[in-house]
């Protein structure tokens, strides 16, 4: 296996690189987390640059580039310790590029270039997470309109995005799949209330229940197919698995540099703490988590470029990362001791962000049902 980068690949490290130290500090970051406020700046920054046009199709102003250098672009802007600063907003383009109609194309790419949040992902509910069939919230069509009502919960930026990414079910069909179709809904609707989750994680994205009570809109509202909505939701996520999985890299890698810089300098008992066993057999493991991650990462993009299966590899490589990245931050927490329980400590964030990867774009035990019925399946 190759392991260099190519000269394009390394141009575009070096050009990131610029960018996050101009647009996106160390302080930048711990502004946002504090007021609980999204990288707007930043993000438009990105998409002027043209970071944010990565991966799209030429016809829609964008450059094509591998999965490969994506996710190098996605670990290196979460290297700087910034949750969710790239990779999410090319998923939710390519969702509405792909099956979306030309308005809605163009409406979600002008929300881009603004440095805005396209939409917010409307599918958990208080009876449906990981169970996709427990899904409730409806969509009955009538007269060339559609009406909503239902419940969605832990809906991350519900109330900064213009639009919800509705998945509802048709009552009137029977099935369990096959009834769910994918709406693009705007925020401000008529007959849609919200209330703000206070949540542990993720400070630079609100999370909401959101209600829908009567809610009604044309029927161009549709995104793609009526009927075909979880397979075109699903059409993504194993991309969606991989970009967390590297932005669970770059913030472990962030969180070891961090506490390695800091067991340097830390004097304890007439000495740097890095020189006691204890801490560098911490440092050790997380060097070793945070090499498995990458070469993980890596050839799980390479796998993608190659159009091969990631039924197994993915959840593999989500689960892996997501864990890995926790524990890294864990120990540089310990490392840090009492001061990385506070939170101007750089690592206390990446400690909270790395646990809300856990759970969002599937929990550890959802991989382990994914992978560990095709690797038993492999071997029957």
């Amino acid at each position: 296996m190759e392991f260099n980068f190519t000269d394009e690949q390394e141009l575009l490290l070096q050009s990131l690189d610029d960018l996050l130290e101009r647009e996106c500090s160390e302080q930048y970051i711990a502004e946002l987390d504090a007021a609980h406020e999204p990288p707007t700046a930043f993000r438009k920054a990105m998409y002027d640059t043209g970071f944010l046009s990565l991966g799209f199709p030429e016809q829609y102003g964008g450059t094509p580039v591998d999965a490969v250098t994506l996710v190098l672009l996605a670990g290196r802007v979460a290297r700087q310790g910034l949750n969710n600063g790239y990779g999410m907003e090319l998923l939710q383009a390519m969702d509405i590029l792909e099956f979306g109609s030309e308005a809605q194309r163009e409406e979600i790419l002008g929300l881009l270039a603004q440095g805005e949040t396209p939409f917010a992902l409307g599918f958990t509910e208080p009876g449906a997470g990981s169970d996709s069939s427990g899904l409730r919230t409806s969509a009955v069509h009538r007269d060339g309109q559609v009406v909503f009502n239902g419940t969605k919960t832990l809906i991350t930026n519900a109330l900064r995005s213009r639009n919800l990414l509705l998945m509802a079910r048709d009552p009137a069909v029977s099935g369990s799949r096959g009834a769910i179709s994918m709406y693009l809904v705007p925020t401000d609707a008529p007959g849609i209330t919200y209330n703000q989750l206070d949540k542990v994680v993720w400070h630079t994205a609100d999370s909401c229940e959101v209600f829908f009570d009567d809610v009604t809109l044309p029927e161009s509202c549709l995104v793609g197919t009526k009927g075909r909505g979880f397979e075109q939701l699903m059409r993504n996520f194993e991309f969606e698995r991989l970009v967390i999985a590297s932005q669970c890299w770059g913030q472990a890698e962030c969180a070891f540099h961090d506490a390695a810089a800091y067991a340097a300098q830390r004097q304890q008992f007439g000495q740097p703490i890095g020189q006691f066993q204890l801490i560098q057999q911490k440092l050790v493991d997380m060097a070793i988590k945070v090499e498995n991650m990458g070469n993980l990462v890596l050839k799980t993009a390479w796998m993608l470029d190659q159009g091969l299966d990631l039924r197994t590899q993915g959840a593999l490589c989500k689960r892996y990362c997501a864990l890995s990245a926790f524990e890294v931050a864990d120990d540089a927490v310990q490392i840090f001791g009492g001061i990385g329980l506070t939170n101007g400590a750089r690592v206390s964030r990446i400690w909270r962000d790395t646990r809300g990867h856990r759970v969002g774009g599937g929990t550890d035990e959802i991989m382990v049902h994914i992978a560990g019925r095709q690797i038993v399946k492999a071997h029957n």
